[in-house]
């Protein structure tokens, strides 16, 4: 029997226009040059998009390139017409100079895809962590029914009997170098082995992060964003992700009606009791400013900092991917803040019910995984908003800090939670790897490590550069952290204490341009600033020295995303697009 959706398909107006059907030849005719009949597109029934992100230049999402045949039987099998096309790839480990570039290049595409063609609700694969954004902050714009497919993680990586998680394994190793525990071979083996199989990260990366986020903001079906990319979970959920976006199709269950700002504040809290990654911040703030939900970087602090790290998963735990699923995933720890009291059960989803109706009986399987609410890993391990004369926002993951850590900086009597040290300061990441190990700078325990010149602008598109070591001869004493600061990022598997995505950044103006090495940093963590300790008349004559070095635009698309993005505090998305919302609502006019 034939299904009335609540809003007329806007794929009629190509395919079934009365008043032009000189327009629809034109639309229909070169549809059948693969086999397609004319009768399937004029039957009715909703064209649903795959939006493909996966491609030999994604290995983080290549497992979309054989669920999509599962998502498209899901499709077909609930009365809809799936048609697939590619995206914009994105691969965080290899694009250069950073993987940033590509959300605002991913999105801008994808906007242009669901709005000029015959598309009635849309499947967003995600994978690597800046396709998810980059989807929802498009289908936000357009705004027609859109669910997300995450790719899932890899399974668990092993090395001689101990767990190694992508990423995580990086950096810890390269401690392990530079205290000449293993050699450059054993690095990367142990690198090699973190990776076994299809899938994105299998730490709580920000990949994992912002799969587990969409399913918390309800775009996901339940359960999705937890399950390995090699398990037969994933081609099922594959399969009921493309039947349930027929059903919403019909039923018009966009976006708008989804994202709001109740839903992305339990998205914070889910970001923290997850110890997710930093990098959730400006992806969180963009797609919350093109979903048009006002979200503050005050709410961080006040929604998410205190509350308890219960996931106990690499890198602010010991455990991965696999287990994080089979003890419960996303709607394990969903009910755990239930249970807390601080989840707004009532928000819509793509079930088309309430959060809280799609997680009852989802409690967690594994306790030593997912830790009750009242019996966590650590309390109070949200991330901190920060400001002082350096930047006017920052934001630090208190998750990752280690027991070392806050002995040696945040324990001091009377002065608990504060911390002076001296800067070194860097200008981008070669200038880092280039001068660390020099004894001229005098580098010890009391130093705070700041890396400039990585923002948006400075760049462009902000590198993951603040997650710095020390210098080897620190690391052979046994000192592994130093306290890190920078107007760039820091990877979502980095277990350095950070203090991340200062804005504004330095090549527009902001305090780090200014700063010295050797000046004094102050960093209070109860009243959360972070000042230099240099006076004001020092600053303004500062001010007028020249800037510090910017590398020039190397493409277009280098250029104009300078000229168009803002910076992290406010998600570094394109200024301009902002007011574009809902675009659906009209159809575009005819192209003859």
């Amino acid at each position: 029997m034939q299904r009335e959706p609540v809003k007329a398909f806007r794929s009629r107006d190509w395919f079934a226009d009365p008043e032009r059907s000189d327009m629809t030849a034109l639309y229909l005719e070169r549809f059948m040059n693969y086999g397609i009949t004319a009768a399937e597109l004029r039957s009715g029934r909703p064209i649903i998009g795959i939006a493909q992100t996966g491609s030999d230049l994604s290995p983080c999402n290549r497992i979309h390139v054989d669920l999509a045949r599962r998502t498209r039987e899901g499709i077909r099998d609930a009365g809809g017409i799936p048609m697939e096309f590619p995206t914009h790839p994105i691969f965080e480990n290899c694009r250069r100079p950073t993987a940033a570039l590509d959300r605002n290049l991913a999105y801008l595409g994808l906007v242009e895809i669901l709005y000029g063609y015959p598309i009635d609700a849309v499947v967003l694969t995600t994978g690597c962590d800046k396709t998810t954004p980059s989807g929802i902050m498009a289908a936000s714009t357009v705004d027609i029914p859109a669910i997300v497919l995450s790719g899932g993680p890899m399974l668990d990586g092993w090395h001689e009997g101990e767990l190694v998680g992508s990423g995580t394994v990086i950096w810890r190793s390269r401690r392990k170098l530079a205290k000449g525990e293993i050699d450059e071979e054993e690095f990367l083996r142990r690198a090699t082995d973190s990776a076994p199989s299809a899938g994105h990260c299998n730490t709580m990366g920000t990949a994992s992060t912002m799969n587990a986020v969409a399913e918390v903001l309800g775009l996901s079906l339940p359960g999705c964003a937890a399950i390995p990319a090699p398990y037969r979970e994933r081609g099922q959920i594959a399969y009921e992700t493309g039947r349930r976006i027929v059903d919403m199709a019909y039923e018009d269950l966009r976006p708008s009606k989804i994202l709001t700002r109740a839903a992305f504040l339990n998205a914070i809290r889910a970001i923290t009791v997850i110890g997710g990654s930093s990098n959730a911040q400006p992806h969180l703030m963009a797609m919350a400013r093109h979903a048009g939900v006002e979200l503050h970087p005050s709410d961080w602090t006040e929604h998410g900092y205190d509350l308890p790290l219960l996931a106990d998963v690499q890198p602010a735990g010991r455990f991965l991917g696999e287990r994080f699923h089979r003890a419960g995933g996303v709607p394990a720890i969903l009910c755990e803040l239930a249970e807390g009291g601080v989840l707004d059960t009532e928000c819509l989803t793509v079930t088309g019910k309430t959060i809280g109706e799609n997680i009852v009986g989802r409690e967690a399987r594994d306790r030593e995984v997912i830790r009750a609410f009242d019996t966590p890993l650590k309390e109070k391990a949200g991330f901190l908003a920060l400001t002082g004369n350096l930047f006017d926002f920052a934001i630090m993951k208190t998750s990752v800090i280690s027991d070392e850590f806050r002995q040696r900086y945040l324990s001091h009597p009377g002065k608990e939670g504060i911390f002076e040290a001296r800067a070194i300061v860097f200008d981008g990441s070669d200038d880092y790897h280039h001068r660390i190990n020099d004894p001229a700078l005098n580098i010890d325990e009391n130093c705070v490590l700041v890396i400039r010149g990585a923002g948006p602008i400075g760049w462009p598109g902000s590198a993951e550069v603040v997650n710095m070591q020390p210098p080897d001869a620190l690391i052979q004493r046994g000192i592994a952290w130093l306290p890190t600061l920078g107007d760039g990022r820091q990877s979502g598997t980095s277990d350095s204490p950070s203090i991340l995505n200062a804005s504004p950044e330095s090549a527009v103006g902001g305090g780090l341009a200014w700063l010295h090495t050797g000046d004094v940093i102050r960093i209070d963590l109860n009243a959360g600033t972070c000042n230099a300790l240099v006076d004001d008349a020092e600053i303004a004559r500062r001010k007028g020295e020249p800037a510090p070095p910017m590398p020039e635009s190397h493409t277009p698309w280098e250029e104009l995303y300078r000229e168009k993005t803002g910076q992290l505090e406010d998600g570094a998305v394109l200024e301009m697009a902002i007011k574009y919302r809902g675009i659906s609502a009209k159809t575009p006019r005819h192209n003859h």
